[in-house]
């Protein structure tokens, strides 16, 4: 099987493998005992506290390691909230944030806050633009991601936490997909990841809180890990994410050359090997072993399945690879193709070989596909149908109201219209993605018994 998700789970690399066998040995008992095994426990949690510091540039006393990245992120946003909150009541986030972001967000808003979403451009980038805009008198504090989990796409946290300080805002940056690679640039406050992105165990996450920035941590009072993060620490997990994190970066400069190579040939093959695909995400400033394309007429999750027979695990940001039917907020976001959705993902150490035969498999898998869904073939010959046309997909799911669309398009004549009849939240996102690949008017939608009509014209 060659492994391509990597964005949502690192393998375990060897170091933390071994540091975890190691630690498990010495690290199992109470670091805050002052008995012999108390001490040991202790010098192996302060050890990693400074490796993991170091690794991310910040003073061991203002790192603490949490059960997971979401609860770094919850955490984070909760504390640091509440510190803030003579300042006022308004959080700053991205249109394009992990769920454990703008999920902190609509707790934040039920509880009466009022959040600020900042939109984002075509490749799924912010501009430091729409942070400086969104920034009131009463913003407590802002979040940004330094790059997408989905496409791979790195975001300017820089800028961001220029403009953030010069308004006295904290900035806090969920660098769960950039860690690994080094430390994240910028006067930010605050940072949250997770050890299982770089290649460390799971149910590790650390949270940087900078000194000097108000924070009041939630819920009731412990001890341990400053009062930030209470329960008994995992500590050989703990040594092993910090040694992981520390192996991968030694790594990083000479495996992200080569990674970049692998997804620049995926970026640049896919759309010349298989028609109808769009390529998403910054081509330039991105991840370097991430890459995320859309095929026009094909199920997610169907797709998924045929390359998990031929042997790659891949992931979706597809609608009908959901369980709520709903399609990425993050392509939702970007205003992008979701349909037929595929991230690839590699992991340090990922063979040439294996991309290769990725690439050879592609083509015959998507036509496959399309196929078994009755797609219409790139070229389908023109037929004699009227100036405007209903198509009916009530009912019907991602990726059909945009086969049936494709189907009697060649038929209509130059600004004649088409309107869709769907129920499919993913078509509101896919039609107008699929006018902007085949240079068509999306002219706008109109409720419809039963749904929803979207309403397309024929340019050329």
């Amino acid at each position: 099987m060659a492994y391509f998700d990597a964005a949502s789970a690192a393998p375990l690399h060897p170091v933390a493998r071994q540091a975890l066998l190691a630690a498990l040995d010495d690290g199992w008992a109470d670091p805050a005992r002052l008995y012999r095994e108390g001490r040991k426990a202790r010098m192996l949690l302060d050890a990693a506290r400074e490796a993991a510091a170091e690794a991310v540039g910040c003073r061991a006393d203002e790192l603490v390691f949490t059960p997971s990245g979401t609860r770094a992120v919850h955490t984070g946003v909760a504390g640091a909230l509440a510190g803030r909150r003579r300042v006022g009541r308004h959080l700053i986030v991205s249109a394009v944030e992990h769920s454990s972001v703008l999920h902190s967000a609509e707790a934040f808003e039920a509880e009466g806050g009022s959040v600020t979403q900042v939109p984002v451009h075509r490749t799924g980038a912010v501009s430091p633009s729409g942070y400086a805009a969104a920034l009131r008198t009463d913003t407590a504090l802002a979040v940004l991601q330094s790059a997408n989990h989905e496409v791979g796409t790195a975001q300017p946290v820089a800028e961001v936490a220029e403009v953030c300080r010069a308004a006295g805002v904290p900035l806090l940056v969920d660098a769960a997909q950039s860690l690994g690679w080094g430390p994240v640039e910028g006067g930010w406050s605050l940072l949250a990841a997770s050890a299982h992105k770089w290649g460390g165990p799971s149910g590790v996450g650390l949270l940087v809180v900078r000194k000097g920035v108000r924070f009041a941590a939630q819920g009731p009072a412990d001890e341990r890990e400053s009062g930030r993060a209470p329960g008994f620490e995992n500590i050989p997990a703990v040594v092993a994410a910090a040694a992981s994190l520390r192996a991968v970066r030694a790594e990083a400069a000479q495996e992200s050359v080569r990674l970049r190579e692998l997804t620049e040939r995926i970026r640049a093959r896919v759309p010349r090997l298989v028609p109808d695909v769009e390529v998403v995400g910054d081509p330039e400033h991105r991840l370097p072993g991430t890459v995320t394309f859309s095929c026009l007429y094909v199920d997610g999750e169907t797709l998924l399945h045929e390359l998990d027979r031929e042997g790659f695990a891949v992931s979706s940001g597809s609608s009908c690879t959901s369980s709520t039917l709903t399609p990425s907020h993050v392509l939702k976001a970007m205003g992008v193709l979701s349909e037929g959705n595929v991230r690839v993902s590699l992991p340090l150490g990922t063979a040439e070989e294996d991309v290769e035969r990725f690439l050879a498999v592609l083509p015959g898998v998507v036509a496959g596909v399309r196929d078994k869904l009755g797609a219409p073939a790139a070229a389908a010959p023109a037929a004699a149908e009227p100036a405007a046309l209903v198509v009916d997909a009530l009912g019907k799911r991602c990726p059909i109201p945009v086969i049936e669309l494709a189907k009697v398009f060649p038929g209509v004549p130059v600004g004649g219209t088409v309107r869709v009849l769907s129920d499919d939240e993913a078509a509101r996102l896919d039609i107008p993605a699929w006018c902007e690949m085949r240079g068509q008017e999306y002219v706008g939608e109109e409720p419809a018994d039963g749904g929803t009509a979207y309403l397309v014209r024929r340019l050329g």
